[in-house]
């Protein structure tokens, strides 16, 4: 993870590398985690599914290109 001063200066740096990139926001990092880690501790917890994490990836406005898992 990297920071940058703004998204346009991450995607010029992404593309000044030939990176794939995507940003992410403060608030669909914290809403992520929230989401990704809140049943963590729960006795029945269990990993995501690759569909229920794209599901979630989807529901946070991420880009569907760069956070595929298949």
């Amino acid at each position: 993870m990297r920071l940058f001063r703004s998204e346009e200066h991450a995607r010029r740096w992404s593309k000044e590398r030939g990176l794939a990139s995507d940003v992410l926001t403060l608030d669909q990092a914290a809403r992520l985690a929230h989401a990704w880690y809140q049943s963590k501790l729960a006795a029945d917890w269990r990993r995501h599914t690759a569909d229920e994490a794209q599901a979630l990836f989807a529901s946070l406005g991420l880009d569907p290109d760069f956070w595929r898992l298949r």
